[in-house]
C-alpha cells in the first residue's frame, strides 16, 4: 500500500461543471466529443440538469454513451426538461448504469486525488427573488409550487450537513438560488427561473462552490456569502464545460 506520506493529496482540485446539454439525436457526437476531452483538464465532473433534450430515456442513453469516455467521477442532477415526459425515473437508471452517480436531494462524498470531496445536489425549484417572492398563499396549486420548493430547500440544508467536515463541498443545482445569474432574462419570468430561498442553506453552510443552470440567457456568476456561484448553462458559456481549480488551503477561491 502506498505511503499516504510520499503522496500527500493534491493542493488544487480541477472541476468541470455543465448544465442544459440537452441531449438529442443531433448534438451526439458534440457531447461525445466534449466528454472525451475532460481526462486532459478535470478532477471531477458537475451536471446542472437538463441532460436531455425532452426528457426522454433514449436521450439519456446519449449522455450515457458520452459518459463512458471519461474516467472522471460524475455528479448529476435533473432539471425541469428531464422531468418533461415522465421518464424521469428511466433517464436516471440509465445514467446510473453507465457509472453517474445521480445526487438529486442527496449527499455524497469520495476521495478524489486525497481530498475528501462532498457533493450535494437537487433540482431546486422556482418562487422568484425578494421582494419579489412567490408567497405560501393562494389556490392549493401555487401551495404546492411553494411546497416543493421548501422540500428542496430542506434537502440541499440536510446535505450540507452531512458534508460538514470535507475540505471541499461543492453544491450542484438546476434552478439558480440568487437572482444575480439570472439577470440578462427577461424579468417577467425570474419567478420560473429560481428562488433565494435556497439560498439559506448557502449562506449558513459556505459551501466551497455552487453550479447551477437553466438560465440559458441569464449572468455568468454572482455570490452568496463568501461561496461563488456560477451559472454553467451551456448557453451562457458559450462552450460544453466550464473548468474552475479550488485551493484545498482557499476553497472560496475558485480560479476560472
Amino acid at each position: 500500500m502506498p505511503d499516504s506520506a510520499s503522496n500527500p493529496p493534491a493542493s488544487r482540485l480541477r472541476i468541470a461543471a455543465s448544465g442544459d446539454i440537452h441531449c438529442h439525436e443531433a448534438n451526439r457526437e458534440r457531447v461525445s466529443a466534449a466528454f472525451s476531452e475532460l481526462d486532459e483538464t478535470a478532477d471531477l465532473v458537475l451536471l446542472a440538469g437538463d441532460l436531455t433534450n425532452h426528457g426522454l430515456a433514449e436521450e439519456a442513453e446519449i449522455l450515457a454513451a458520452a459518459a463512458q469516455r471519461t474516467t472522471l467521477p460524475i455528479f448529476a442532477v435533473l432539471g425541469n426538461h428531464d422531468w418533461h415526459a415522465g421518464e424521469a425515473e428511466q433517464i436516471a437508471a440509465v445514467l446510473r448504469e453507465a457509472g453517474v452517480e445521480m445526487i438529486d436531494g442527496a449527499a455524497t462524498t469520495k476521495e478524489i486525488r486525497g481530498i475528501e470531496v462532498g457533493v450535494v445536489g437537487c433540482k431546486g425549484s422556482m418562487g422568484g427573488f425578494a421582494p419579489h417572492q412567490m408567497p405560501d398563499f393562494g389556490e392549493p396549486s401555487l401551495r404546492a409550487v411553494y411546497a416543493e420548493t421548501g422540500a428542496e430547500v430542506q434537502a440541499l440544508d440536510e446535505g450540507l450537513c452531512e458534508v460538514a467536515t470535507c475540505p471541499i463541498r461543492l453544491v450542484v443545482l438546476h434552478y439558480s438560488p440568487l437572482k444575480a445569474t439570472v439577470e440578462g432574462e427577461p424579468p417577467e419570468i425570474y419567478a420560473f427561473l429560481g428562488s433565494d430561498r435556497l439560498a439559506a442553506p448557502i449562506l449558513e453552510h459556505g459551501p466551497s462552490l455552487v453550479v447551477h443552470g437553466h438560465a440559458h440567457v441569464g449572468s455568468p456568476e454572482g455570490r452568496i456569502g463568501e461561496t461563488p456561484v456560477y451559472n454553467v448553462s451551456v448557453p451562457v458559456l458559450g462552450r460544453d464545460f466550464a473548468t474552475f481549480e479550488l485551493e484545498v488551503a482557499s476553497v472560496h477561491s475558485p480560479i476560472p
